[in-house]
């Protein structure tokens, strides 16, 4: 069965709410939406009202607006923020409210422009958002990540298409990874989160001491966190809610120890931060700290990104993704990280969610930290070498096991 445009888009916005976000009756909800995705937003609205919420509210973004600041404001500027955007997620948080994000935007929007005014922003922001962010990193709420097309994203991907014709086909590649050009899309998530469900509970049985990955230029061994969890697919809130954080996922991950990090990782595909693309990532690590770092485009940003602070050296976050995910098979996502990180194994800089650790919810920072945990303002995912890349589990006492051969599950 064939689905029109509009039946494909009602499919996306009913998964965001009851898949993703899982809305209960009462709750309220903040989407945050860039004014381009407009009509996705106001679908995925009627949708969280028809599964119950009781206020729902949008905070809409726009490109425009932000390249504008960074390209004509005065120097000095960049330390001043609209906390109002980030009070409405904290207030919707400590009401026990749900949070969605459209997360669309021009790639490379900030390329042009001077690294030190988007970080010093980025810092700002982080810095004033970190109640909220310590919520996000503990399950304390449902939230959800998803996308939609916006043009400047759109035409770097299909750059021989019009742009009507690119953000036709940007959606035609959506809908397709998303499942939602298919008319039974809700069971065939339920069935794809329970494989991820089995997946992670295996991983996490296993209690390897390490993993090490191989393949191209990448030849890293990634320590894991004593008592480590792996997440993947559905979570629970406190509260009992279930919520799925990202349509897509197609990924298992758990929390690296911050000192057990050694090699070195290359990236094959490029990664937006902050609106600033960089290409050609190597990174080099000794006892868990970046000792190296460089980039093919956009080496300013990435070493700005480093250097956040100091769990900015080390890694938050080590991920599995089978090549044969629908993302990957596909080919198209190379700028967005919500997709990049359905695509192949992946590894993040930055803060590690607590629950990755047995009991880090209710820990304090010094005992998560002891247990390999890291803490910092940003978390940034970027992929792991080769997407047919091999991985070994390593046992805590030294035995190897196939965990991965050339992007594949072989437990």
């Amino acid at each position: 069965m064939t689905l029109t445009f509009d039946e494909k888009l009602r499919n996306y916005a009913r998964l965001a709410v009851r898949v993703g976000l899982g809305v209960k009756p009462g709750q309220r909800v903040l989407v945050q939406a860039p004014v381009e995705t407009a009509q996705l937003a106001r679908l995925v609205v009627r949708e969280a009202y028809a599964a119950g919420a009781s206020f729902v509210d949008v905070r809409w973004d726009d490109d425009d607006v932000q390249l504008a600041r960074f390209e004509l404001a005065p120097d000095g500027t960049f330390e001043q923020i609209s906390r109002w955007r980030v009070d409405a997620e904290i207030e919707t948080a400590e009401a026990g409210g749900a949070v969605i994000a459209i997360r669309a935007t021009n790639p490379n929007l900030l390329g042009g422009v001077d690294p030190e005014r988007v970080a010093t922003h980025q810092r700002t922001v982080a810095a004033y958002r970190r109640p909220y962010t310590a919520q996000v990193m503990t399950n304390r709420l449902n939230w959800n990540l998803i996308s939609a097309p916006v043009s400047g994203w759109a035409q770097l991907m299909f750059p021989d298409a019009s742009a009507e014709q690119a953000v036709t086909q940007q959606w035609d590649a959506i809908f397709a990874a998303t499942r939602a050009d298919q008319p039974d899309a809700v069971e065939r998530w339920e069935a794809h989160l329970a494989d991820l469900k089995r997946r992670r509970d295996l991983l996490t049985g296993k209690q390897y001491a390490a993993l090490h990955f191989q393949g191209g230029e990448t030849d890293l061994t990634v320590g894991l966190a004593d008592d480590h969890v792996w997440g993947g697919g559905a979570a629970d809130t406190p509260g009992g809610i279930t919520f799925t954080a990202n349509i897509p996922t197609e990924e298992v991950w758990t929390a690296p120890h911050r000192e057990r990090v050694d090699g070195t990782v290359v990236s094959t595909k490029p990664l937006s931060y902050n609106g600033t693309l960089i290409d050609g990532i190597r990174i080099e690590f000794k006892a868990g700290r970046i000792t190296g770092a460089s980039a093919k485009q956009g080496e300013g940003a990435l070493l700005k990104m480093i250097e956040t602070d100091e769990g900015s050296h080390r890694l938050g976050e080590v991920a599995l993704v089978p090549h044969s995910s629908p993302i990957s098979r596909s080919g198209l996502f190379f700028f967005n990280t919500l997709y990049d990180e359905n695509a192949a194994s992946h590894i993040a800089i930055g803060s590690a969610y607590r629950f990755n650790v047995k009991g880090g919810v209710d820990m304090s920072l010094e005992d998560f930290n002891a247990r390999g945990g890291n803490d910092s303002l940003t978390h940034v995912d970027w992929m792991i070498g080769s997407d047919r890349i091999d991985v070994d589990g390593i046992t805590k006492d030294g035995q190897r096991e196939a965990v991965m051969r050339a992007g594949e599950f072989v437990i």
